[in-house]
């Protein structure tokens, strides 16, 4: 029986690595807990309902940090070690995919940690899925969220020279346990990404709700429309 329910949590303004740990904590907890399933249903043996997966939806803010994903390159890093010192910034080489990216306050982080098991079994259509939950909510706010060809995340002016990135996407995907997940431009400081190649794009600019809208965009407003479209598009319970 597939488990629906999902638990959201609020870590608000956390330091990278300290939230890194506890997703990963929560992604093994995960694991673990499908492959016992997974032994009991191979010797015969019916799972207690208590032992089904949980599934998370996590929301938080970070410290300024640059993320370096598994196919990223670090010359898209344009700081040295005492360029990120004098940018108050930290740095991790971390086991998602994608390239370099930035993480910031004034930045809606969003880690999903679900059992995909519980929901469809297709990475893409999950990316995909994130995208449509993102261009909802900003769409709510008069922005028109788009794909860009060949590209995950979501873009502004896709169509044309103009092309801007107001989220970003990195997952990482085990048994159909996820991680990481996504990362939307509400309020940041927009100039820390000229300290490196957003993605490994050299040629698209980076945008953010307030940038677009000309005013500070409240975040807990931005917090609640898109926990709302997550939850719709996934065919969530959530709770918390």
């Amino acid at each position: 029986m597939k488990n629906k329910q999902v638990e959201y949590q609020d870590w608000g303004l956390i330091d990278y690595k300290e939230a890194w740990d506890r997703q990963e904590a929560i992604f093994a907890d995960t694991v673990n807990t499908k492959i016992a399933i997974r032994n009991l249903q191979v010797a015969g043996d019916e799972a207690p309902e208590d032992l089904a997966t949980k599934n998370y939806l996590i929301f938080c803010e970070h410290p300024h940090v640059y993320t370096l994903g598994k196919s990223g390159k670090i010359d898209n890093l344009l700081l040295d070690e005492q360029g990120l010192k004098e940018k108050h910034a930290a740095y991790y080489p971390i086991n998602r995919g994608g390239d370099i990216t930035y993480h910031g306050p004034g930045q809606l982080v969003s880690y999903p940690i679900l059992d995909l098991d519980n929901f469809f079994t297709d990475i893409h259509l999950y990316l995909r899925t994130l995208e449509q939950a993102v261009i909802n909510t900003i769409g709510e706010f008069g922005l028109k969220g788009e794909r860009y060809p060949g590209y995950t995340g979501v873009w502004l002016d896709a169509d044309n020279e103009r092309a801007r990135k107001i989220c970003a996407m990195g997952v990482r995907c085990s048994r159909w346990v996820t991680m990481h997940g996504l990362a939307l431009n509400v309020n940041p400081d927009l100039d820390y990404f000229k300290n490196i190649v957003p993605c490994g794009i050299d040629d698209k600019a980076v945008a953010s709700m307030k940038q677009e809208l000309g005013e500070e965009v409240n975040l807990g407003e931005v917090k609640k429309i898109l926990k709302h479209h997550i939850s719709v598009l996934f065919d969530m319970e959530i709770a918390g």
